[in-house]
């Protein structure tokens, strides 16, 4: 690639980290945006627009939807995509597996802080921790033996919906809390969970045993909205819902009847629909639902494995080599 013409390569947030800037500089030319990809979709896309044309490669690093108008803006030159993101709902697969363009995404190095986020959350909503926060603040702390119980977790029923490798990392990090039993669901039974001593259950199962139901599957046909009105209906009543895949998994109106009118204990979401969550949402205003803004791959390190692992991914595949984590 020295002798030749550097391939242009169009970064799509101006926060991606340095260390995948580094690894272009020098082999490609770098067209980037002025936003970071995610605060104004509306302003990232016209700009993306103006940009994307005759790119041969794109760092996906943002929140708008890489759809089929903007792959014709692209041209037909583009060779690779590479999304620094586990999940690529947000891409239309069909349309680059047509045309075959090579997609590439960033998992596994997330599982463990995504995990840590779905701990936070299962202990957060279990003892009622955003209501004691709101206690402190406000200095009218509930005092007194049956004062803001809440629930415990040694001795329950965890479920876990997608028992991939955020689940394994959630089901690794949950064995100190001597579980009653782990149920996991999915597509097929898992090598993995004998070790991890997970059992495999129906959906319905899951959803009727369970007093911690995680979901961690990835966000497809299938999955959209898998968590409905049906499927509260068929949960105990001191279950809590915890969502660290996509928001789109979750019927959110479903899901607010469902707490509101205390069909279900809680939930702790790490991901909503839209993202951010305007703050007159409906969920937003009941206690029993703990909100955290994606913060799942919100650390340096994470964040830092993404950026390496997107860029090194794009080069390989603009350099004619398999990238480290293909989509296809």
């Amino acid at each position: 690639m020295t002798d030749q013409k550097l391939p242009k390569v169009l970064v799509t947030s101006t926060e991606y980290p340095d260390v995948g800037m580094e690894i272009l500089r020098n082999k490609c030319e770098i067209i980037q945006i002025s936003t970071n990809g995610f605060e104004d979709k509306v302003k990232t896309r016209e700009e993306i627009e103006k940009l994307i044309a005759g790119v041969e490669g794109i760092i996906w690093s943002s929140s708008v939807r890489l759809d089929s108008d903007l792959i014709n803006k692209a041209g037909s030159q583009l060779k690779v995509v590479a999304s620094m993101s586990a999940g690529v709902d947000h891409i239309d697969k069909d349309e680059l597996k047509a045309r075959n363009i090579i997609l590439t995404n960033t998992p596994d190095v997330l599982n463990a802080a995504v995990a840590d986020v779905a701990i936070l959350l299962m202990v957060g909503t279990a003892r009622r921790l955003p209501e004691r926060i709101e206690e402190v603040k406000s200095g009218n702390w509930e005092i007194g033996p049956q004062r803001m119980l809440g629930l415990d977790i040694k001795g329950s029923t965890v479920g876990i919906v997608g028992l991939g490798g955020i689940g394994q990392m959630i089901v690794n990090r949950l064995k100190g809390f001597e579980l009653k039993t782990i149920l996991y669901c999915g597509h097929k039974e898992k090598p993995e969970a004998a070790e991890l001593g997970a059992e495999f259950v129906p959906f319905d199962d899951l959803l009727t045993r369970s007093d911690f139901i995680f979901i961690c599957c990835s966000l497809n046909e299938t999955s959209t909205n898998l968590m409905d009105a049906n499927a509260f209906s068929k949960m105990q009543k001191t279950a809590i819902l915890i969502n660290v895949s996509r928001g789109g998994v979750i019927d959110q109106e479903a899901l607010y009847n469902a707490l509101n009118t205390k069909q279900i204990y809680a939930a702790g979401l790490d991901v909503t629909t839209p993202e951010p969550l305007p703050k007159e949402h409906p969920l937003n205003s009941l206690s029993n639902c703990f909100i955290t803004p994606h913060l799942g791959s919100a650390t340096r390190q994470t964040r830092y494995d993404m950026a390496q692992l997107s860029a090194l991914n794009l080069i390989l595949g603009l350099q004619g080599q398999n990238p480290l984590t293909p989509v296809f």
